[in-house]
């Protein structure tokens, strides 16, 4: 995660583009998740931040204590 957000910085990319590029990222499973949450979080016409797709990943494939770590 990390090494995508230099590239985003160096790139200086809008919250949109990364949020379109980190769904771009993900394969199989991730992939089919993030179609279902996207919708969730989308509905209604709201813009998925760039904060938003990060906090739905974390929470989805990482445990409490090693989310707790990197915060």
């Amino acid at each position: 995660m990390e090494e995508v957000e230099i590239i985003f910085e160096a790139m200086r990319c809008t919250e949109e583009d990364k949020t379109s590029l980190r769904s771009y990222m993900l394969r199989e499973e991730a992939n089919h998740w993030w179609k279902s949450a996207g919708q969730r979080l989308g509905a209604g016409g709201v813009v998925i931040t760039c904060e938003m797709f990060k906090r739905e990943f974390w929470v989805k494939y990482f445990p409490a204590d090693v989310r707790n770590r990197k915060v």
